[in-house]
């Protein structure tokens, strides 16, 4: 028997509710705290830019799951999945039918999951949601071409990054700025 990250189907909206459900049945004794040890809803952070204003938001990484942190014995594994998979809106655990014993995901999936929600140390990942398009016209907000304005060329939206056209002594110009440096004009 090890840990494993198992991933748990929820209907839209109930992932909250169902977390505090688990963790009410583990502090009654219902599920046993040696078989589950730790249940997550993976969440990101996201910053919109709306009218200039910049704007923090969490969203779900995975939105409808949840991840669990199971040790499963090879015996009675049924009875911790029947009383999981009771709780009102679970739908059942992933890539599994009800009689199945769960399957869990790859260390490395849950890694990765963690890393960028920043559960485990590493990068956690702040995207920003964006709403430029090639051709939009901005003005730079910040850095060395503070002041200028430019058309956007590219959009580098893993690095968050917009490659912008600007006239600097009367020749246009390629300058990379990052997102947050901008505003439409």
């Amino acid at each position: 028997m090890s840990k494993n990250w198992y991933i748990l189907h929820t209907y839209s909206g109930y992932e909250q509710k169902i977390e505090r459900t688990i963790r009410r049945l583990l502090s009654d004794g219902e599920l046993d705290s040696n078989i589950l040890f730790d249940i997550k809803i993976p969440t990101q952070q996201i910053i919109e830019i709306r009218d200039g204003k910049k704007r923090s938001v969490n969203q779900k990484l995975l939105p409808n799951y949840i991840m669990l942190e199971m040790d499963l014995p090879d015996l009675g594994w049924k009875a911790t999945c029947n009383v999981i998979r009771r709780i009102q809106g679970v739908s059942g655990f992933v890539g599994t039918k009800p009689d199945e014993r769960p399957r869990p995901i790859s260390s490395d999936e849950a890694k990765n999951l963690l890393q960028q929600s920043g559960d485990i140390k590493g990068d956690k990942a702040v995207r920003v949601k964006q709403s430029y398009d090639i051709g939009d016209r901005v003005s730079i907000m910040d850095g060395p071409f503070k002041t200028f304005s430019g058309v956007i060329e590219e959009i580098n939206a893993e690095k968050n990054k917009l490659r912008v056209n600007v006239q600097i002594f009367g020749r246009a110009t390629p300058v990379e700025v990052d997102v947050m440096q901008v505003q439409k004009a």
